[in-house]
């Protein structure tokens, strides 16, 4: 027993005697160098009295200050490094341009002849400051300065601060090198070489409540008000910000121009153009003093670089969409209808659902024929035929093909009319860009002109796939038309569907179309090159009114051919006079 408690005795104090090496070797390693005056201090027992710790204390502190004055230094070092940096990019990007070359980088030397410079701690800065490990270890040491010492917290602020400043700075030198590289390469101070006469971007005239151009589309005339929104906007931020240079304190200061206030009244045209890659540029002309005193100012406004927004798989492979087509009489176009029906719908996409609504009692043993043959002879059925006893109404029967629609709330609906025909890819357009509770799509179709007149030279007229060519000649962006949509059947419900008031054609898809304006929703407007309507003969009634009257005729004409074939036709007689006196001089 003696001997047990020996030997545990024993052990324990090899294990006193192991933790107090350790703890010496640990004071040895980790105790900071300590000066003559220290050692003398401690030698003499000095550090265990009340003075001693004082004196000693001192000293830490008056080291830590030292160091701290140092490290501010540094930072300051830093700081006029990055900016003689910044300083020596932004001439070398100038330098790059006037010869030529690429630009640099702000980690690349600057092209050409290599100046010397003298080498010191300054430029050691620089060089080590753009070195990420060098600042990685420079956190952590104010890190754990900052928790043992709290007057450093203010250093590591401001040395994280000059970080993010130095990228800031960065970025923002790249962005004004891009914008003025964009000013550079636009048609602003100096004129570019054209291939022809049509890669020309001509420039929009503008006054202070007019617009003159030469592009003209829906409501938009050679000359008219600025009606849309971001248009009226751009033009008045241009001119508030014209007159805020024209009045401002440069402006004043300049002995020459005087202390003239300019208003908007002073302002007298503009001229404007946009580059889709570039920018736009904006040349104004106010008046002067005199009477042949005039002030131009140029303004640009640059593109910045594309950004993505947005990146996701679309699978439309399921997505079923619902014809619904209102109809009264007309087999024979119902007849041509279902034979596109059958090429693109049935053969190819084979995901779609045709609702007929048909008016009245006329013809429709005509109809019910066509949708049996076709359920014959192809085995699809997706067909819904819902006869309406009643007058014909377009909306109306938009309205009930939609509500008819049972098997789900978010049914993609496609709007269509007899006289149209479509292609696979309109089918595919009409998926992607539709999207429930969110977007509505409202394709412009190109619609055909006479092929009477187009094709008057030719025997007959080719066949109707050969026709669909979108032409100047061939016919014209029916972009007043707004019949034509695919939307959710959700999103038609909640929007309160059409006006059951408006009888026969016209105006329904308009109120429609104006809804969703009013919406939140986003409504996608463009041309869509596998959506055509087919030519038909338009009859203007006697008893319409004779401003209707006058209308309807001006409508039948631009459906009829293009300008010049009218006027071809118009001219036809002194044109074959002059093609014949032709024939008899030779």
């Amino acid at each position: 027993m003696f001997k047990r408690w020996m030997g545990l005795g024993r052990i324990g104090g090899f294990g006193v005697l192991l933790c107090c090496c350790l703890g010496l070797v640990y004071i040895l390693a980790c105790s900071p160098a300590v000066g003559p005056n220290q050692q003398a201090l401690l030698w003499a027992g000095g550090a265990n009295s009340r003075e001693g710790y004082m004196a000693l204390l001192q000293e830490r502190e008056d080291s830590h200050r030292h160091y701290i004055n140092s490290l501010t230094k540094q930072i300051a070092q830093l700081k006029d490094a990055l900016q003689e940096r910044t300083q020596q990019l932004q001439e070398s990007l100038e330098r790059a341009k006037t010869k030529g070359g690429p630009p640099v980088g702000p980690g690349e030397p600057p092209q050409g002849p290599r100046t010397e410079r003298p080498q010191g701690n300054h430029h050691t800065a620089e060089r080590t400051w753009f070195d990420p490990q060098f600042k990685t270890n420079l956190y952590a040491c104010l890190s754990w300065m900052s928790s043992y010492i709290p007057s450093t917290q203010p250093l590591l602020n401001d040395l994280y601060l000059s970080s993010r400043l130095v990228t800031a700075d960065k970025g923002l030198v790249f962005l004004q090198e891009f914008f003025r590289s964009q000013l550079n390469q636009a048609e602003v101070s100096a004129g570019l070489k054209f291939s022809s006469e049509y890669a020309v971007i001509p420039f929009d005239t503008f006054t202070l409540g007019r617009v003159y151009q030469l592009e003209t589309g829906l409501t938009r005339h050679p000359e008219e008000r600025p009606v849309r929104k971001d248009r009226r906007d751009e033009l008045l931020t241009t001119l508030e910000t014209a007159l805020h240079v024209l009045n401002g304190p440069q402006q004043h200061s300049d002995i020459t121009a005087g202390k003239r206030t300019y208003a908007p009244s002073d302002f007298l045209q503009g001229l404007t153009r946009t580059e889709r890659d570039r920018g736009t540029v904006y040349e104004m002309l106010f008046k002067g003093g005199g009477v042949h005193d005039y002030t131009r100012l140029v303004f640009f406004r640059p593109f910045g670089p594309v950004m993505k927004v947005k990146s996701e798989r679309v699978d439309t492979a399921n997505l079923l969409i619902n014809i619904i087509l209102p109809l009264s009489k007309r087999a024979d176009a119902f007849r041509q209808f279902m034979g596109n029906f059958r090429k693109v719908c049935i053969n190819q996409d084979n995901v779609v659902h045709l609702t007929v609504v048909y008016f009245g009692r006329d013809q429709i043993d005509q109809v019910k024929a066509i949708l049996d043959r076709t359920t014959r002879e192809t085995r699809f059925r997706n067909f819904t035929l819902i006869q309406m006893n009643e007058e014909f109404s377009r909306g109306r029967g938009l309205e009930v093909g939609a509500r008819a629609w049972k098997r789900s709330q978010t049914a993609l609906l496609f709007f269509c009319d007899v006289d149209i025909l479509f292609t696979p890819d309109f089918l595919t357009s009409c998926r992607l860009n539709a999207e429930p509770g969110k977007k509505v799509y409202y394709p412009v179709l190109f619609s055909q002109y006479n092929p009477s007149l187009i094709y008057s030279n030719l025997t007959q007229p080719p066949p109707i796939e050969q026709q669909l060519v979108i032409q100047k000649d061939t016919g014209f962006w029916r972009d007043f038309g707004f019949g034509m949509t695919c939307q959710y059947r959700s999103d038609f419900l909640n929007i309160g569907g059409f006006d059951r008031s408006i009888k026969g054609w016209g105006l329904e898809d308009v109120h429609l179309y104006r809804k969703y304006l009013h919406s939140k929703l986003m409504v996608i407007r463009s041309p869509s090159r596998g959506l055509f309507h087919f030519w038909h003969e338009k009859h203007c009634a006697d008893e319409l009114t004779p401003d209707k009257y006058k209308m309807c005729m001006q409508t039948k004409a631009m459906s009829e051919a293009s300008h010049s074939r009218l006027g071809e036709l118009f001219f036809k007689q002194q044109i074959e006079d002059h093609l014949r006196a032709q024939n008899q001089r030779s």
